[in-house]
């Protein structure tokens, strides 16, 4: 594969947190940014006139506790929630209700799984098992039954060590897709930077767009490919995340 070409100013940038940034963690919700790394973002955020965006799984309300005091654009449970670059926020419509409804039967369902995650984002669910290898058959059992009563309007995506119920129009690509109609994106070439399935969306999304998507480590294919968060920051960085 060929080097990752270097980080431009004429670039905007699409950056996945857990994994790709951050070393993926039992419990994410507890990550903090180190002081190095908010160092890197302010200044690539700097360098591409505030065209850097946080694209990611958790709710912005977790992204802006990782990085406080720093707040990027963002695009919070896999686009369910979207912050633009002038602040302005957006949601898509979520049944709420019935998830509250499925929040209290999945509890339940998971007594007998201490050491496995119900991760309740108010408009999605994941059930996480990194610390349970052996729940993952009967979480994703689980899931799939869940989605059944929930109906159409959601859908079922899983991740490294985790299932997701969400609405069924959330995508990072459509995030991405949003942020390039508005400045300062809008007329850049795009990049997306990912370690998982949920990035594929945001990877095509920068393609049909004149840019590309950069994979980390080995679970998903992209133009180009970085092996771990090291790499991903060394590039951020100026260097070519060899």
């Amino acid at each position: 594969m060929s080097p990752v070409p270097p980080l431009t100013a004429d670039y905007c940038l699409f950056l996945d947190l857990d994994g790709t940034l951050l070393d993926l963690r039992d419990d994410p919700a507890t990550i903090r940014a180190d002081p190095a790394l908010l160092a890197l973002l302010a200044d690539c955020n700097a360098r591409l006139g505030g065209a850097l965006a946080i694209i990611s799984g958790r709710p912005i309300a977790d992204l802006d506790a990782c990085f406080e005091p720093l707040r990027f654009a963002a695009a919070g449970i896999h686009g369910v929630e979207r912050r633009s670059a002038d602040g302005a926020a957006t949601m898509l419509p979520v049944d709420a209700g019935k998830l509250r409804a499925m929040v209290r039967q999945l509890r339940t369902d998971m007594e007998d799984m201490p050491m496995s995650l119900l991760e309740d984002k108010g408009a999605s669910l994941a059930l996480h098992w990194r610390r349970a290898p052996q729940d993952a058959a009967t979480l994703r059992r689980l899931a799939a039954h869940s989605l059944q009563q929930l109906g159409p309007a959601f859908r079922l995506l899983e991740g490294n060590c985790v299932i997701e119920l969400l609405p069924r129009t959330a995508n990072k690509g459509e995030a991405v897709r949003a942020f390039l109609r508005e400045p300062p994106f809008a007329g850049r070439k795009p990049v997306v930077v990912g370690d998982d399935l949920t990035d594929m969306p945001g990877f095509a999304a920068a393609r049909e767009a004149g840019g590309f998507g950069i994979a980390v480590g080995e679970r998903v294919s992209a133009e180009y490919r970085f092996g771990d968060v090291e790499a991903v920051r060394a590039w951020l960085g100026g260097g070519d995340g060899a």
